[in-house]
């Protein structure tokens, strides 16, 4: 038994839970906040066999796309009494944890 921790951007969220679900897998949804950009997440907690991992992560990669955002720069990245200035950097796409799992129960 396995379980996939998968860390999705919220704009992406919907459309690789649809996919799972639609594929048959079952997912418990966890609204998080990313500590970089302190954005809104979701963390699917994703319980399966071994044997379905790939198919999972593959719809997971299918459904879930970086994109580029301006943000802000803080003041403390100012230099020289210059004005901060936005910076491009890269958001979405999913990360994804894969771990053993010892036991299993449900009650």
């Amino acid at each position: 038994m396995k379980l996939i921790i998968a860390i999705i951007n919220r704009d992406d969220a919907n459309s690789v839970t649809r996919a799972l679900s639609k594929k048959g897998f079952s997912s418990t949804r966890l609204s998080t906040t990313g500590g970089f950009l302190m954005a809104g997440n979701v963390t699917l907690l994703i319980g399966l066999e071994e044997g379905k991992v790939q198919e999972a992560m593959d719809l997971i990669r299918e459904h879930s796309h970086s994109r580029k955002q301006m943000i802000p720069a803080t003041t403390d990245l100012s230099v020289g009494g210059y004005p901060p200035v936005n910076v491009e950097v890269t958001v979405g796409g999913a990360t994804i944890f894969v771990v053993d799992v010892d036991r299993y129960e449900h009650f």
